[in-house]
């Protein structure tokens, strides 16, 4: 046990010394920068100013858009504006819907760019000057959870403009709906129930054209709006909920208008000259499956089963482009394109088998697993990685939260995994084993987190867990333990508040401290205060605990340590990437066009099927996505191989056990001694009083971050949202294990 602790160390320890000079060039280069902060600012405003016009200009379209001043004065003039033979009416739609959000992301690219150009010393003075600090302040609604006023408002004004939407385009189709019900040869209330069925349709396109931005991990768009993926995943439920649910009343609808005008043979119709009935059932069929399986009662029980459906979505939004044409699908396309760019690179990525350097083994059923990184991978705290085992599931793939710290370990990154299901179980089992693997084949897509953190803006920071939800609060410890020792600045008070069922959760506070690579003396510079709450025991366990058990794992030569998947410039490559492939499309579209559809049917849209056109525009979206970012991908994987190579050389040098035992030896005693037992006070058969300890906080600037349970984080919120303080800004921190 003495010799893989030992062994463990020296693999770190090379990497500190080596590092140390650099990180000491590192302090001095970011100092004399700062002084740039200002103007990086500048820039980062121009451009937050220019998406923001872009956006509220993409808005007034969809405002104006189910309106006769849009179809009557607008369209006419649009057309004839654009009218092109490269790309028919489709032009001018894309024009005005998906070329603007594009630009927007590719606007996004340079402003998350910027904010890692910027110094990480941000002074408390400019932070605390939070103009929405009052929207800021946390609700509790029971359908919707935490949320903040923010959030609220923004609902309400995407909930608004639906409505518009639907009472609009319902004036719009009602107003000649006598016309409309003679030319169908239908009754008028049979032609109302036809034309509200169409019109429910297209309010839920609404939905359908937001809800893969916050499924979109890499997105440069949520960093825009201080959003990351794991923080929007919610906004990707409400959005699928109501998409399904407009969806499904659409279907209905049209059944039941087939059904009393006697045309129930129409629901087997496929026009090709106009919406295909078919593909729109399929479709809807195919939703209906997925969007049973969200539903808390069944993905909690059975997340397999809610795992694999999820891949449905593919079948859908094929069914979907052949339903609607490739014409109307251009207005939901630029979020679902850039999803596929995201999509695209996380498989390339998972392609590549990573080095597994070590794991921690904890008595609580919890183990942290070690890899190898190159130096040039920088992430922010709270972020999240997505693992791969293929020896348990080769199709699962589960989020992780990073517990490591980029600036003090700059050649491993870390994940904290606990036994909660059925393939974290399974993990566990392997690594807890008498006789351990020595190998284990893993993947990884990430990590991914918020572009940037200012810890600094707080006077105090309280970091409240429930169990497994200490693992965000681990990256974030470090990060201050990194700005406290290195670039010397002055960190906020922490207490931190755990609470745990038994005394053998304990043990995930020896994971506050990196194993090495912490600069010596960095406890005692940090002001941090652990309260521990044991709430199944009423006193400490006599039986004597267990330590942390090592695993030391072979190198192969096949592995690699854990690369930017587009290089340190990565956001710059992304705007390339989306810019190229949209460019290529255009291309691949314009070439169809000019040259096949034109000759063909002289611009009627009368000869070629629109099905026919959707799968062409399928495939050149595929095609220009994948030649765009592949280019980019190994462009970048030629220019980081040096540094692959170096460290799978090293991995596979061997060196005499003896010298390193006794390196070990003299290395340990010098290890700085950073324990946590006076910082520790642990309380045994109750639960902490929240709202007096966050009430008995000092400070005119109160960070309060809630990791865990739903009841937990709740309970946080609720304190902060209260009227009794002021000085509180509460955060809710998304974890995953």
């Amino acid at each position: 046990m003495y010799i893989t602790s030992s062994l463990l160390y020296i693999s770190n320890i090379y990497s500190t010394k080596a590092n140390f000079v650099t990180r000491k060039m590192e302090v001095m280069n970011r100092r004399s920068s700062s002084f740039s902060d200002g103007k990086i600012r500048m820039i980062q405003g121009a451009i937050l100013a220019l998406a923001l016009t872009i956006f509220l200009g993409n808005l007034m379209m969809w405002i104006i858009m189910p309106t006769f001043t849009y179809y009557q004065k607008w369209v006419p003039v649009l057309v004839a504006a654009t009218n092109s033979t490269f790309f028919d009416i489709q032009g001018p739609i894309m024009m005005n819907f998906t070329f603007p959000i594009l630009f927007i992301a590719v606007l996004g690219c340079l402003y998350v760019h910027l904010e890692k150009k910027k110094s990480d010393i941000v002074t408390s003075s400019y932070c605390n000057k939070d103009w929405l600090k009052i929207l800021k302040k946390p609700k509790i609604i029971k359908p919707l959870g935490i949320v903040t006023w923010i959030e609220l408002i923004f609902l309400a004004m995407f909930i608004i403009l639906c409505v518009w939407y639907f009472s609009a385009f319902v004036y719009f189709h009602y107003s000649t709906i006598t016309t409309y019900a003679a030319t169908k040869g239908v009754e008028v209330w049979q032609a109302r129930i036809d034309r509200l069925a169409l019109v429910i349709g297209l309010t839920g396109n609404i939905c359908l054209t937001f809800l893969f931005y916050p499924v979109s991990r890499g997105s440069s768009i949520l960093p825009l709006l201080g959003l990351t993926s794991e923080g929007s995943i919610k906004y990707h439920i409400w959005l699928g909920h109501m998409a399904m649910t407009l969806f499904t009343i659409h279907g209905l609808l049209f059944i039941l208008f087939w059904a009393v005008s006697g045309r129930l043979h129409e629901m087997l119709t496929w026009d090709p000259h106009y919406i295909s009935n078919v593909p729109g059932e399929l479709g809807l069929l195919v939703g209906l499956i997925l969007w049973a399986t969200t539903f808390p009662a069944i993905r909690r029980r059975m997340f397999e089963v809610f795992f694999y459906t999820h891949y449905l979505y593919i079948l859908f939004m094929v069914f979907y482009l052949l339903h609607t044409g490739m014409f109307y699908a251009c207005i939901m396309l630029p979020g679902f394109f850039l999803f596929l760019i995201d999509r695209y690179l996380r498989f390339l990525q998972s392609k590549q088998k990573v080095r597994l350097i070590s794991a921690r083994v904890l008595t609580c059923e919890t183990v942290e697993l070690n890899f190898s990184k190159i130096s040039g991978l920088e992430y922010s705290p709270t972020s999240v990685m997505f693992l791969n085992v293929p020896s348990i599931s080769k199709l699962q793939w589960h989020p992780f939260t990073v517990t490591s710290n980029s600036n003090l370990e700059s050649d491993t990154i870390s994940v904290v995994i606990k036994c909660e299901g059925s393939w974290t179980k399974k993990l566990y089992s392997v690594m807890s084993l008498p006789k351990p693997v020595d190998r284990l084949d893993v993947s990884v897509e990430g990590p991914y987190g918020p572009a940037s953190t200012h810890f600094l803006r707080h006077d105090t920071l309280v970091l409240i867990s429930g169990g497994s939800g200490i693992t965000p609060f681990i990256s974030i410890v470090r990060e201050l333990i990194y700005m406290s020792s290195t670039l010397k600045c002055k960190t906020p008070k922490i207490l931190l508040v755990s609470v745990f069922r038994n005394t053998s959760q304990l043990s995930m506070l020896d994971l506050l401290y990196p194993i090495a690579g912490t600069p010596s003396g960095c406890s005692s510079n940090l002001d941090l205060q652990v309260e521990a709450y044991i709430t199944r025991e009423t006193e400490p366990a006599q039986e004597k605990t267990e330590p942390l058990r090592t695993i030391l794992f072979k190198p192969d030569h096949s592995d690699a340590p854990i690369t930017p998947i587009l290089g340190q410039n990565n956001w710059l490559w992304l705007a390339a990437i989306i810019s190229s492939s949209f460019a290529l499309y255009l291309l691949f579209v314009g070439l169809l066009y000019q040259y096949y559809v034109y000759p063909m049917d002289h611009g009627t849209n009368q000869v070629f099927p629109y099905h026919t056109r959707a799968l062409f525009n399928m495939l050149f979206i595929a095609a220009a996505i994948v030649i765009a970012a592949s280019a980019a991908f190994l462009w970048n994987k030629k220019k980081s191989a040096r540094e692959t190579k170096q460290i799978q050389d090293m991995a596979d040098s061997a060196k005499s056990l003896n010298s390193l035992i006794a390196y070990a030896d003299q290395e340990l005693e010098s290890l700085p001694q950073q324990s946590l037992d006076k910082s520790i006070k642990t309380h045994y058969g109750h639960r902490p009083d929240l709202k007096r300890i966050l009430l008995e906080v000092k400070g005119s600037s109160v960070g309060v971050l809630a990791s865990g349970p739903k009841t937990l984080r709740h309970d946080v919120a609720a304190i902060c949202s209260s009227e009794l303080v002021e000085n509180l800004h509460f955060e809710s921190i998304s974890f995953t294990w």
